[in-house]
């Protein structure tokens, strides 16, 4: 059974010839020619979760792993408003989406109908292209649907489709007619000038490479490792960067929470090399603003954000290509001791991160030391945002283990479904990692059939949104409440309501034994809710922060 709408079946053989494999569909009237069509054939697989934000972030959970797009597809109305969240996650993250909104056609808009708003160009300040369909206008469908899928097969994005269906809608044909878009050309190449940037690096005495958000790559680490046996060059990473090497600088928080102005300038690179997505480190943004390198080159195929207000040059193309041309340029200054002395700072660092959690008290940043050492080797961990991502950040990871977070809007929404859409896709076991708010904010994600049994979720439990004790201001605000937002609930009951084994700790004693048990094979997925004191955790992280001076 195939829709009898041909704008629907335009839409799925558009879908099909751009090889889009995975429709996540929410349910609806005004979309049922798209879930008819996309259900009924056997080249995609058709996957229904019901609440549309949490299918947004489940889809992109799915087109991270992938790297291939998944598409989207709802009903009309305030349905399609719901995937905001997650667009715009996809738009800054550059995670492929195909987002196709069923709406009302024109005669019915603004007249008082039901589940009918201003649908057209809704997503345009977050999208990479939108195409406006119309019925019964086949030629310049295909012909807008052609440049949409084109341009997502050159840059990595969202893109949406609204497709108007007039009633009825239900009506079925059993053969679908046969349409072919036109894939649209590459750009030209783009043309880079590796010799000159690598007379520039080679004439600088202090070059940082940052490295934000990025995919695990062996073959560009090889790359990196080459570029990074100059002693004038630091290279620094971060917990989701999944990029290692002994000399890397993984835990940056750690290095400069307190140095002296003295040795901030010390620190000061002329050439900053940025690659990857956004950076984590608030201390990292502060310090290369504040201390402003000569030079600052990012690589993206996409686009370059002038996070540190001195970029001077966007390198368009991927890293591994860029390191693959430009390391046989470099040459080695071996008059520098950036590197060696920085790399010495750190391990000085380190010694003394691991005197103080030795000792330390329960609390949040104990909690992250006993969860991170249990996490199974070969395995993803994925993170929520606000506090925990942070925390993270002062831990060296295992490198056996592939680390994700939403970093493109940094939002506390859409986490989990994300996480679950990760694991669904990868098959890999995966621990999903989380503040209390961020789980509860979004619980709907665990309304769904697709969770694998080996799914771990933790959630670090410490009533409210510990973050706003952390940060300087809201504790000295009087409105402390309207920040944190403290509160009594547990994830015991939504555990039952959505078949999950749950378990809970309040101290060391069955934080370990809980710990001990949680990776056994189970029949179904399992939640950890680690109860951590509100009152101790910020008062735990400013003495940790003491001690590395």
């Amino acid at each position: 059974m195939y829709p009898k709408k041909e704008l629907a079946q335009i839409i799925i053989a558009a879908c099909h010839q751009f090889e889009i494999q995975t429709i996540v569909i929410s349910p609806g009237s005004r979309n049922a020619p798209l879930t008819i069509g996309f259900s009924n054939h056997q080249d995609f697989e058709a996957l229904s979760i019901v609440d549309e934000r949490c299918a947004a972030f489940f889809a992109l959970g799915i087109a991270q792993q992938s790297q291939k797009p998944v598409a989207l597809v709802c009903t009309s109305g305030s349905a399609m408003l719901n995937y905001y969240p997650a667009i715009a996650e996809a738009f800054y993250s550059q995670i492929p989406l195909v987002v196709i909104s069923a709406d009302r056609p024109s005669h019915l808009i603004d007249i008082g109908d039901g589940q009918t708003i201003r649908q057209e160009n809704v997503f345009h300040n977050h999208i990479l292209f939108s195409a406006n369909l119309k019925e019964n206008d086949s030629e310049k469908n295909m012909i807008k649907l052609s440049k949409a899928f084109s341009l997502l097969h050159k840059v990595k994005g969202p893109i949406h489709i609204n497709a108007p269906f007039d009633e009825p809608l239900y009506e079925t044909v059993g053969v679908m007619n046969d349409f072919s878009l036109i894939k649209e050309e590459s750009d030209t190449e783009v043309v880079i000038d590796y010799e000159n940037l690598a007379q520039q690096w080679n004439s600088a005495s202090k070059k940082m490479i940052l490295v934000g958000v990025h995919y695990p790559n062996s073959e560009l680490e090889i790359l990196l490792d080459k570029v990074a046996d100059d002693p004038s060059v630091l290279v620094l990473t971060e917990t989701t960067s999944n990029l290692h090497n002994k000399r890397f600088i993984k835990s940056i928080d750690n290095l400069i929470f307190n140095l002296t102005k003295e040795e901030f300038s010390d620190l000061q690179p002329d050439i900053l090399l940025t690659f990857g997505g956004l950076i984590v480190s608030k201390k990292i943004k502060k310090f290369l603003r504040d201390y402003s390198p000569s030079e600052h080159w990012h690589i993206n195929e996409l686009r370059a954000f002038d996070t540190y207000h001195v970029l001077s040059k966007h390198i368009k193309t991927d890293s591994f290509s860029f390191f693959e041309n430009f390391h046989q340029l470099v040459d080695f200054n071996n008059n520098s001791n950036y590197e060696h002395h920085w790399t010495h700072y750190k391990n000085l660092t380190r010694k003394k991160h691991k005197q103080f959690i030795k000792n330390a008290i329960y609390s949040d940043l104990k909690v992250f030391e006993k969860v991170l050492k249990v996490v199974p080797d070969f395995s993803e961990v994925q993170f929520s945002n606000s506090a925990i991502i942070r925390y993270s950040q002062l831990f060296e990871m295992n490198k056996t283990i592939t680390v994700f977070c939403n970093r493109g809007t940094s939002g506390i929404d859409g986490s989990t479904s994300t996480a679950i859409g990760a694991a669904f896709m990868s098959k890999k076991r995966t621990t999903f990692i989380s503040g209390d708010l961020s789980f509860f904010y979004d619980s709907n994600a665990l309304w769904n059939d697709y969770i694998p049994t080996n799914f771990r979720i933790i959630v670090i439990n410490n009533s409210g949104g510990g973050i706003f004790k952390i940060i300087p201001g809201p504790k000295e605000s009087n409105a402390l409440k309207f920040f944190e937002t403290p509160h009594c609930l547990t994830a015991q009951h939504l555990c039952e309501m959505h078949r999950l084994d749950y378990c809970k700790s309040h101290n060391i004693e069955t934080l370990d034994k809980e710990l001990a048990a949680f990776y056994k094979e189970s029949t179904q997925p399992k939640l950890l809710e680690i109860f951590t004191p509100s009152s101790q955790n910020d008062l735990v992280l400013k003495e940790y922060i003491n001690s590395l001076k």
